[in-house]
């Protein structure tokens, strides 16, 4: 099939594939830190800036952390790709 081996396809992959492990890696950051943190009684919690420390670090610096990884992933990993057909393309196999 064209599709396996077209270099637009392949770097698609690539690109679906880094998207879905930092995902994952999110969801890992954000589980291990507001249950990590939040498993305690609530009178025993810790605060930081006036939230409690596994929403802090769960949902504040986990969104920043993963937003900047998520900025440098497509800055750096993602590369632009034509969407035209090549030249050895026929029909709707592009």
């Amino acid at each position: 099939m064209k599709h396996q081996t077209d270099r637009r396809f392949i770097q698609a992959n690539k690109e679906a594939a880094i998207a879905v492990a930092l995902s994952l890696a999110y969801f890992i950051w954000w589980y291990a830190t507001a249950y990590g943190f939040g498993d305690r009684p609530v009178s025993e919690y810790a605060y930081v800036l006036g939230l409690p420390a596994w929403f802090f670090y769960s949902c504040v610096v986990g969104f920043l952390l993963f937003a900047v990884l998520a900025a440098l992933m497509v800055r750096f990993l993602f590369k632009e790709v034509s969407l035209e057909k090549t030249d050895g393309a026929k029909g709707g196999e592009a």
